[in-house]
């Protein structure tokens, strides 16, 4: 009896070690593919990457809706989805708004009477707690993209330097804790992540900082850009523990399943949507 439980026991953790190595071989051919379409169309800008842009946020904002059961193929949605594009609309193309002496702000305020008018036609069905979730997910999304855009325009290199310290950060907070974590972080949130991880995620995320002040033409002092990766370090771990909190309030696993191995678009978004209006909030970028 006991040779059949430890016979068991094994089988269980062969299927397990080929489910792992399964599943980091989806991650690699997803990071390949999905990096080899992104970093060019990123290298080259201009309309096919404002194009990109909309269309990772309108597929970070259906997941997101989604986790709420609000289907994008409906008012709410279509809703969501316009004000998420008039977020999204650059800088070079809200002149003709002018042409009709509107601004941003007063569309999207136009787009959030009709949410609550929406509600009246519902008999609350469609509730005010619907259309703040509507609304707030919307402007989460929509203007961590837009900054996106905005850093994009201010050259590549801060891109890449996104990129790579948030890439820093979370794989320094993954070995790091791995190797010496003890004290969870934020075990309701995220039980997996320790305070070790995080301390050893913003180390990393400083050593990228200190490559690029060396070897780009980055515009900042070096010991401005240390402060300025301390805080996005910081925040790009928040971003991805409030991804975590959704999930966890939503009981929902993945964002989605766009890409194989990693989840959705917000899965893999979460950091950045943060760490990018940071990067022109802080004035890293004018």
């Amino acid at each position: 009896m006991q040779l059949m439980h430890i016979k068991a026991v094994n089988e269980d953790l062969e299927e397990y070690k080929k489910g792992v190595e399964l599943l980091m071989k989806q991650r690699i051919v997803t990071a390949v593919i999905a990096a080899a379409v992104f970093l060019p169309i990123v290298m080259y800008g201009g309309l096919p990457f404002i194009f990109l842009t909309y269309l990772m946020a309108s597929v970070g904002l259906y997941e997101l809706l989604k986790m709420r059961n609000i289907s994008l193929f409906t008012l709410p949605g279509l809703l969501s989805i316009v004000l998420l594009w008039i977020f999204l609309l650059p800088k070079d193309y809200q002149k003709f708004l002018n042409d009709f002496d509107y601004t941003k702000v007063e569309l999207a305020f136009i787009v959030v009477l009709l949410f609550l008018t929406y509600t009246v036609a519902t008999k609350n069905k469609f509730t005010f707690e619907d259309v703040g979730f509507s609304v707030l997910g919307t402007i989460y999304v929509g203007l961590g993209f837009y900054y996106f855009m905005e850093t994009r325009d201010a050259g590549r290199v801060y891109i890449f330097y996104s990129l790579f310290m948030i890439w820093a950060t979370d794989s320094g907070a993954y070995f790091i804790g791995k190797a010496f974590g003890k004290r969870k972080l934020w075990p309701e949130i995220s039980p997996n992540k320790t305070i070790e991880g995080s301390i050893g995620g913003v180390v990393c995320a400083v050593i990228v900082a200190a490559l690029f002040s060396v070897f780009t033409d980055i515009d900042a002092s070096l010991l401005q850009l240390f402060v300025i990766t301390i805080v996005l370090s910081i925040f790009g771990q928040i971003g991805d523990l409030v991804e975590s909190a959704l999930k966890r309030h939503f009981n929902v696993k993945d964002s989605g399943r766009i890409l194989p191995g990693h989840g959705g678009i917000l899965d893999r978004f979460d950091s950045l949507l943060f760490v990018w209006p940071l990067i022109s909030f802080l004035h890293l970028i004018s």
